[in-house]
């Protein structure tokens, strides 16, 4: 598809907020042009993005959700962590954790990097069936840390291991 076939189907639902989401957005050639197009549109336009990818091109009116992989995801290598200082209060960080070790991880970024005061919202996920969520809520309400947990929720609706949801 073009990217104005692109933009006419996405009128075509009639809809405020538009989430670019998927694999890896940001390698996808016409991603920046495309949330211009629509900010300029006058719709609300969220990314999500692992953070592997330089994030300073995108529009400023855009929401980006950004991943910061911790070590038991085998990718902690790949967070770009030039991306940090480009996030602003209407942006978020999630961390996706599978174990002790990861939450421990992800709450020392939080502190080193500010992240509670930097972003609107730091997010803590635990990874589908390598750890109980229970255990990372009981850690984040001793530590009183400031995040929001979230659950995947396609995993529960859905088969966890189907894809495309």
């Amino acid at each position: 598809m073009t990217l104005s076939e692109i933009i006419e189907r996405i009128l075509t639902f009639n809809c405020s907020l538009v989430e670019i989401t998927g694999g890896e957005p940001l390698l996808q050639k016409n991603v920046l042009p495309l949330m211009k197009q629509l900010c300029d549109l006058g719709k609300t336009v969220l990314i999500e993005t692992s953070g592997a990818h330089d994030i300073s091109g995108i529009d400023p009116r855009v929401h980006r959700i950004m991943d910061l992989k911790t070590p038991g995801s085998g990718e902690a290598e790949r967070n770009r962590y030039e991306n940090i200082p480009h996030l602003t209060k209407k942006d978020e960080v999630k961390f996706v954790i599978g174990s002790r070790e990861d939450y421990l991880w992800s709450r020392e970024k939080i502190e080193e990097f500010d992240l509670s005061n930097r972003c609107g919202t730091v997010l803590f996920s635990p990874i589908f069936g390598r750890i109980e969520p229970r255990e990372i809520v009981d850690w984040l309400l001793e530590d009183q840390l400031a995040v929001r947990f979230q659950l995947q929720m396609h995993k529960f609706i859905w088969p966890p291991e189907m894809k495309g949801v």
